[in-house]
């Protein structure tokens, strides 16, 4: 394979997809460029001179600006770009979409409930209201495990700090996300735990949920109780019966969410995982399927192709709403808005916001924007979808799960083992990542850049999540990693 990409024929730079030493000689659209100092995987080289204050190039628009004259074949990164991201902007609706060609259906093995809805998996989860009850939702979990069945893929209790001491917004934040899972179709029953004297209360839980079955829904307060875990078990076992009636059927891949996050990238993930999650949502959105894109501050700098992409001019009015609400939250909070990337992102080559977003929002895809979700709000339109939520992996995945992703699927360059309350999988963006953190990766979209063509790995792909949608499990479900984070934004008491 060559040693470095251009990405776009507007590009002034490629990338290296294996380490390049000072020195080497590259052929690019006929010219050659000599590397003028040793660079890393992942990072950028100019391919010709880049004059102070002029646009650099990548995906075919501007990661920034060059700080200072750039040469051919010098090393471009943090020590010589700085990003163009400022304040709020104004923007204008160019609508640029298409509708994706039609594709035969495919099909998964799930769990059709009472609803409608169909789950993935059939779980029991153990929910609390408030986190003073964590360790006793784990202790039910614990003694529970005697009324696991073949039918019941799991009983899982879920921990999180929230729940009292809060006020307005994040208050309501908190009860969004938890009905959120309480509906998942994930879950075949849930047992919700709450204190008593929290102001999280379980009259505002339930009002919060809104209908909701008995049989499958089932609470407990523990201070009305003399014997909290006893009793809790007792209505776990009565939960677990419920959900042992639900058997895996064929049903179309159209019924399935997927939710899109990445992290932990690095300079190939724009290049491998992010477009080969872009084709499976491309695929998934042409059968009829529904994807969630979230992590709103890492879609800073390629927002207008976004907003271009949407159905309709209301669409459109959501979008930059979405976008300029959070520069505000970050204002609000007297934070830098081109805060990202990280540490890890930059080693790993991404140099700008700009740089990283441009890669990120590719695991949308090329589909129509159909609606955008506020946070812990239901997907209700087919199709692609923009989510509120921050760039944080726990953070961003809960709340594609919260929105209703039967599962998260997640690019990174670096690894990671978390998982979320759903199948999170993970799509390593380099084969070397994906040989030594085998225990972490489920799938490998390296060998984009090793031969494999698109097509071919996209339905490679597609047909592996069938897989996971009609029960094998992702690394992290081995993991038993399963990490509930809450978007909290406000005032703790």
């Amino acid at each position: 394979m060559d040693k470095v990409f251009k990405i776009n024929p507007k590009d002034n730079v490629v990338v290296a997809l294996e380490d390049v030493k000072q020195g080497e000689t590259f052929t690019v659209d006929g010219a050659q460029v000599t590397a003028k100092q040793d660079i890393t995987r992942g990072h950028k080289m100019a391919i010709r001179p880049i004059a102070d204050g002029e646009c650099v190039v990548k995906y075919g628009n501007p990661i920034g600006t060059a700080n200072g004259r750039i040469e051919a074949g010098d090393w471009v990164h943090i020590q010589n770009v700085k990003t163009r991201l400022g304040d709020l902007l104004e923007y204008t609706y160019e609508p640029g979409f298409h509708d994706l060609p039609k594709v035969e259906q495919k099909t998964f093995q799930g769990y059709v409930r009472k609803d409608g809805k169909v789950g993935i998996r059939n779980e029991v989860w153990i929910i609390p209201t408030v986190g003073c009850v964590n360790a006793i939702a784990k202790a039910i979990e614990d003694a529970s495990q005697k009324f696991l069945t073949p039918e019941i893929d799991g009983i899982f209790s879920y921990s999180h700090p929230y729940g009292c001491s809060q006020m307005g917004e994040d208050h309501i934040n908190t009860q969004k996300a938890l009905c959120g899972l309480i509906h998942h179709p994930n879950a075949g029953a849930v047992l919700v735990v709450a204190l008593g004297c929290e102001n999280n209360t379980m009259e505002q839980m339930k009002e919060r949920l809104g209908e909701y079955d008995p049989d499958r829904v089932k609470f407990i307060v523990c201070q009305e109780h003399e014997d909290e875990i006893a009793d809790g078990v007792e209505l776990v076992g009565e939960l677990c019966k419920y959900a042992a009636q639900f058997k895996r059927e064929t049903c179309p891949a159209s019924m399935l969410t997927v939710g899109l996050k990445c992290g932990g990238s690095d300079g190939l993930s724009g290049i491998t995982a992010n477009p080969l999650v872009g084709a499976f949502s491309d695929l998934l959105v042409a059968r009829g399927g529904t994807t969630i894109l979230t992590e709103v501050p890492e879609m800073f700098g390629a927002e207008t192709i976004l907003m271009n992409r949407c159905k309709d001019k209301e669409t459109f009015q959501k979008t930059v709403d979405l976008i300029n609400n959070f520069k505000q939250y970050f204002m609000d909070h007297h934070q830098e808005i081109d805060s990202n990337p990280s540490p890890g992102n930059k080693a790993g080559g991404i140099t700008t916001l700009e740089d990283k977003s441009l890669g990120c929002i590719q695991k949308g895809g090329s589909a129509t924007v159909n609606d955008v979700l506020t946070y812990g709000q239901p997907v209700k339109e087919k199709g692609l979808n923009l989510l509120q939520a921050p760039g944080n992996d726990l953070v961003a995945s809960l709340a594609l799960a919260v929105s209703g992703a039967h599962m998260v699927l997640f690019t990174t360059g670096r690894g990671t083992p978390f998982g979320c309350p759903v199948p999170t999988v993970k799509i390593s963006s380099n084969t070397p990542l994906s040989v030594r953190k085998a225990d972490w990766i489920d799938f490998n979209a390296g060998c984009l850049v090793e031969g494999t063509p698109m097509e071919e790995l996209s339905e490679k792909f597609f047909d592996y999540l069938m897989e996971v949608a009609s029960g094998k499990h992702t690394k992290s479900e081995n993991f038993d990693k399963r990490d509930l984070a809450i978007f909290k934004d406000g005032v703790t008491l």
